[in-house]
């Protein structure tokens, strides 16, 4: 299990400093968060509830009955304000995805709070007091914030309202049984007396938390699984008053950029800044381990500083190949057999035993190209020294934990000295959590060598396109058979990219046996009941940074998997709903969503000639999804997706809006990179620079999407990942419907596909 995996790498190799603080927003103006939480320890009137209590192990082969501590701790998550508020603590980033909502959904359906009186913060850099239970550390990732906080934060309401029930019973000296709560009143019915949360506030800061609570029935929710609510969120981010780590503006604050060497691997050989010195604005140039950083008055004279820059670069380690000829070396690679990932059977003579039988054979090679992130905020942090040691960091936080650890050493001093001012975050798709911390790194070295002032690191879109962490260049290699009844009874495949968890505090527990579970997630464990499987992998080395990428390996898992099934079920005369959901009988949540995504987008009815209609389904991060849909093909390879269906089971839905979001912008994601996004390389010089190159999606590209919920009972699980594996492979079986060829490399451009 990668969450349990993850969890036991950050035990081993990061510990869980303290800090505290977190940014107020809302529909009122936010006070500081230095002086907000100054405010309440000083016992100004707010009830904040709750107690730290140590995590319990997690299970690694099982989810556990309650994620997290058992007792309530709603004191690190619930402040009711005498102006009441009710502002809830999020330790998870929200970068776009709609988390802060969330979470203060949960809380709030147990306080029976009004959601017009709910508020949202980040939490401190804590990871003592905020880790996620998954990772073992504070971070967000792995679709994990909902299905991590779902316990601790409906105890945490549910503590809070019972204080204030008891505080509202002692002064009108009723039993508390009494008493009611709703939509953030506290009423005593039989004498007509009523409180709001803000005018208990106080009293109920003085009494004990209740070690045990009674939780809400689902049938008695008025506000988790409601459509209409609105985001927390949706006012500031309209008005502009939302802030974010670019927003930023201390005192004295300069804003910094960083030559890096133009290919992965290169050093600073020597360095000219006489011209760059000249440059009006520029303050400082200073040299470092990562590269040549320019402090200037502001980012124009910073960038136009950086250009004068004249640097040599020691190219000794770097990477000098192009892409084309990496991939041939990976070829190579794929020509032997690899680490091994999942086995069992003998596939070489199933499948061989199936083509002797009058059965069929396809096979083929997968070509996934690196990805890069492109969030719409370029990557950024602010960093000012502090005098009594260590710094406080302006940034999206992503790994709080990482990041404190990471410089902390840098500077030289504890963990715990490194506060960290979380701000909301313009997007991520993975790209801010790091496991070495390196932009936040980066802005720190600079800090450190020009400590006179607060200094903003800011990365150009161009820093961003080339500066890596890409998801990784990805090869498969694919052999299976169905025998003459039209079962599969062989699979062979083998997985060729790079490792992003080797040289981390992660490998330990990441790499097995040379197999890196984020390269083989979805393809070792699939569902498909395949009784002869072999899947080995060759990890490539390569001096290229790569990282997850929204919904990490099954990005490519997913498509090689779900395409080769199609080919599969033509082979065999099936209908490739039928054929899949014969293989699905043990998989009820699969086959679930499968029939609700074919029955929606109308499986089966006839379409006019040059239109068709691709289906795919899987499982990721512990949700279930399946996508329709359906494209027009024309003679000359134009294409347009014309229609989005699908189905998501992600357990107890808290906010369908949000869900239906996150399955629209994964469609959206999907649909854009599968067109085509590509980061090639020519003699290890990365050939795309902006949006001119690195081709998003379009609003023309944009179909229709059709979001179809599954209700479920089960617990939550996530949503910000799972949207995007099997968009891609059902537009390349909507286009092998059509065209009887498979698109079996990435981009679409690459196989002739024009939109």
């Amino acid at each position: 299990m990668l969450h349990h995996l993850i969890r036991q790498a950050a035990q081993s190799g990061f510990a869980q400093p303290g800090l505290d603080g977190a940014p107020a927003f809302g529909h009122l103006p936010a006070p500081s968060r230095r002086g907000f939480l100054k405010a309440i320890g000083a016992g100004a009137g707010a009830l904040v509830i709750g107690a730290h209590l140590p995590l319990p192990a997690l299970a690694a082969d099982a989810a556990p009955k309650i994620v997290g501590p058992a007792d309530p701790r709603p004191q690190l998550f619930v402040i009711v304000a005498p102006d009441n508020t009710v502002t809830v603590l999020a330790k998870h980033l929200d970068m776009g995805q709609g988390i802060v909502t969330g979470l203060a959904t949960i809380v709030a359906e147990e306080l029976d709070a009004d959601w017009a009186q709910l508020r949202g913060a980040f939490a401190p850099a804590d990871g003592k007091l905020y880790a996620n239970h998954f990772f073992g550390l504070q971070g967000t990732g792995g679709s994990t914030a909902v299905a991590n906080s779902w316990d601790e934060l409906r105890m945490a309401g549910a503590a809070a309202r019972a204080m204030l029930v008891a505080a509202a019973a002692a002064r009108w000296t009723v039993p508390a049984g009494e008493v009611t709560v709703a939509k953030g009143v506290v009423r005593h019915a039989a004498s007509n007396r009523s409180f709001t949360f803000g005018e208990l506030a106080e009293e109920a800061a003085k009494l004990p938390v209740p070690q045990q609570v009674k939780l809400k029935d689902r049938k008695d929710y008025v506000l988790i699984g409601k459509p209409d609510l609105h985001r927390l969120d949706h006012v500031s981010k309209t008005d502009g008053t939302a802030v974010f780590a670019m927003d930023i503006r201390r005192p004295g604050q300069v804003t910094a950029v960083l030559a890096r060497s133009p290919r992965f691997g290169g050093t600073v050989k020597s360095v000219d800044d006489a011209a760059a010195r000249k440059v009006a604005g520029v303050i400082e140039v200073v040299t470092l381990p990562v590269g040549v950083a320019v402090i200037a008055k502001n980012s124009w004279a910073a960038i136009q500083g950086r250009e004068a820059l004249k640097v040599t670069w020691d190219d000794a380690k770097s990477e000098m190949r192009g892409t084309d000829a990496m991939l041939a070396d990976f070829r190579k690679l794929a020509d032997r057999p690899g680490a091994v990932a999942a086995g069992k059977g003998d596939a070489d003579k199933a499948i061989a035993d199936a083509a002797a039988k009058g059965g069929h054979v396809v096979e083929g090679d997968y070509v996934f190209p690196y990805l890069a992130h492109a969030p719409m905020e370029p990557l950024n942090a602010v960093v000012a020294l502090n005098p009594e040691g260590g710094c406080t960091i302006w940034a999206g936080s992503q790994f709080q934990t990482v990041e404190q650890m990471a410089v902390a050493g840098v500077l030289g001093c504890k963990p715990e000295q490194v506060r960290i001012e979380t701000q909301w975050a313009g997007g991520s798709f993975g790209r801010r959590a790091t496991t070495n911390a390196d932009y936040i790194v980066e802005a720190a070295m600079i800090a450190k060598a020009y400590p006179k002032a607060p200094v903003h690191l800011v990365w150009t879109r161009e820093d961003d396109i080339k500066g890596g962490r890409y998801r990784p260049l990805v090869l498969h290699r694919i052999k299976a058979a169905v025998d003459s009844k039209g079962a599969i009874v062989g699979w062979k495949q083998r997985i060729v990219g790079q490792s992003f968890m080797a040289g981390t505090p992660f490998e330990a527990v990441m790499v097995k046996n040379g197999v890196d579970a984020t390269m083989v997630e979805g393809a070792s464990d699939m569902a498909y009941p395949v009784p002869n499987l072999a899947v080995d992998a060759h990890t490539a080395a390569s001096p290229v940074t790569t990282l997850w990428w929204r919904s990490v390996g099954h990005t490519h898992t997913a498509y090689a998997k779900e395409v080769t099934i199609d080919r599969l079920a033509k082979a065999a005369g099936k209908d490739p709903v039928a054929f899949r959901l014969e293989m699905l009988k043990d998989h009820p949540r699969l086959a679930g969503v499968l029939k609700l995504a074919a029955e929606k987008a109308g499986w089966g009815q006839p379409l006019p000639k040059g239109k068709g209609r691709g289906v795919a389904v899987h499982e990721s991060f512990n949700t279930f999804v399946a996508h329709v849909v359906e494209v027009t093909v024309g003679d000359k390879g134009q294409f347009k997706v014309d229609r989005v269906v699908v189905a998501v089971d992600c357990g107890e839905v808290v906010n369908p809006d949000i869900v239906k979001a996150q399955m629209e912008g994964g469609a959206g994601w999907g649909i854009g990179h599968a067109l085509r996004g590509e980061i090639t390389m020519t003699d290890g010089l990365v050939d795309q620079g902006n949006f001119d190159g690195y081709l998003p999606m379009r609003m023309s590209d944009m179909p229709a999407v059709e979001v179809h919920i599954m209700p479920s009972h089960e617990r939550p699980t996530g949503a910000g990942e799972p949207g995007v594996p099997t968009v891609a492979p059902a537009m390349a079986n909507a286009v092998f419907s059509v065209t009887g060829q498979p698109l079996q490399t990435l981009p679409f451009s690459r196989g002739g596909i024009v939109s």
